[in-house]
């Protein structure tokens, strides 16, 4: 084999590879038998025919390009081997040449990951500073809250719905979908969108009202509503023996103080990420890399399958006051499923539109990878290639995930 490389712009590069043809030959014998392998023909046992008859009954021309796709896997992995290429998708294939007793000549374009020109990393993760952790006692209040209705109880209410009951409803909606959907709730936390809640104090269990009308978005929402029951809510008094009741607290200062721990490490870990992000940043924005546009559009299309399946399995127009575009970005509570394309009409936008969208994002995300890639080759030895391993996308893929090489590299920077 013989093969030449020519580096493209955008951090691509072209193969052109030549195969002997002998060697293309012995390509061909091997293709032969295995396309004969499983031919049944009167008078000879499965796959032991000769060659000549399974030519005749297969065709060269078929046992040919066979052959040559054979020879490509082969011999553009070599190439890549032997040039210490880190392509990271499947190439492009162009043939040159084929033909029996004739050397086999093929192209093969690829990106790869590019260079990377990093700067004194070290020396910028070392200013930036971590903020100081600090919890005030107002924010203690919504998880006691949260344990007191956790703990709360039940009863069964003849009267009509007030705020503070726990309601069980049914409801509809031809802009959301025609499905009845069940959900409930104490009345009056703001569970829905703005206004429905108003709108069912004082029905009673059983009762119906066909025409709810709300707002969303600058967007009229008509809503059918029925009220399945009604139950009163009784909660216990925040006190020490409701934080003995939790179990192992002494006291409702020591439950207090658990919740704060709790708090803290929530807040340091958040903390952490928020730095570590700045430091990607700052070292980001003095660094030299030439993105291939296929990694950025492969990280648009995953970002694209990621939505519609938050779309599919989650998305409640009416239960969630978050518009179309926030939904893009955060992830919603669980809710009705709705079809993407129904979604692309509620939010006024092609799916396309959506894909450039995400580009942005994208983009900082596969040079996030590049960069935290570059560094691990130098302080951490990761090379691939310097433990002979083949790179593909599959590897890449692999590779970008490991959390724990990640890990060791924040943690290398964050003691510089």
């Amino acid at each position: 084999m013989k093969s030449t490389v020519k580096k493209l712009p955008c951090s691509e590069v072209e193969f052109e590879i030549e195969v002997p043809a002998e060697e293309l030959d012995r390509f061909i014998e091997k293709a032969c038998f295995n396309l004969g392998k499983d031919l049944e023909v009167k008078g000879f046992r499965k796959g032991k025919m000769p060659k000549e008859l399974i030519e005749k009954e297969i065709g060269k021309e078929k046992i040919l390009i066979e052959a040559a796709n054979m020879a490509v896997e082969e011999n553009y992995r070599k190439a890549v081997l032997e040039n210490k290429i880190e392509a990271v998708f499947q190439p492009k294939i162009e043939v040159k040449k084929l033909a029996l007793g004739n050397p086999f000549v093929f192209s093969a374009k690829t990106a790869v990951l590019p260079e990377v020109s990093l700067p004194d990393y070290k020396k910028i993760a070392s200013k930036v500073e971590r903020k100081e952790i600090n919890i005030e006692d107002k924010e203690i209040e919504p998880a006691l809250k949260w344990l007191q209705k956790s703990r709360a109880k039940f009863s069964a209410k003849n009267q009509s719905v007030q705020k503070g009951d726990f309601v069980e409803i049914e409801y509809s909606s031809p802009q959301i979908g025609q499905e009845v959907q069940k959900d409930g709730f104490i009345l009056g936390e703001g569970h829905f969108l703005p206004g429905f809640e108003e709108k069912i104090i004082g029905m009673k269990s059983g009762e119906e009202k066909e025409n709810i009308t709300l707002n969303k978005d600058g967007k009229e929402i008509i809503i059918k509503a029925k009220v399945i029951s009604v139950q009163n809510v009784e909660l216990s008094e925040v006190n020490d023996e409701f934080a003995k009741s939790l179990g192992k607290f002494d006291n409702l200062d020591a439950l207090k103080k658990n919740i704060k721990q709790g708090l803290v490490l929530e807040k340091e870990q958040a903390e952490k990420q928020r730095a570590r992000q700045e430091i990607l940043e700052r070292i980001g924005e003095k660094t030299k890399v030439e993105i291939p546009d296929a990694l950025i559009e492969n990280e648009q299309k995953q970002m694209l399958e990621n939505l519609k399946k938050m779309v599919s399995e989650r998305l409640n127009p009416v239960r969630d006051s978050v518009s179309g575009e926030e939904a893009q970005k955060e992830g919603i509570s669980n809710g009705v499923k709705i079809p993407f394309a129904d979604y692309l009409s509620k939010i006024k936008k092609t799916e396309k539109e959506i894909l450039d969208s995400f580009f942005p994002q994208a983009q900082k995300k596969v040079r996030n990878y590049l960069i935290l890639r570059e560094i691990g080759k130098k302080e951490l030895d990761l090379s691939p290639f310097e433990k002979g391993e083949r790179v593909d996308s599959e590897e890449i893929k692999k590779y970008a995930t490991e959390a724990e090489r990640i890990e060791k590299i924040f943690q290398l920077l964050e003691k510089s």
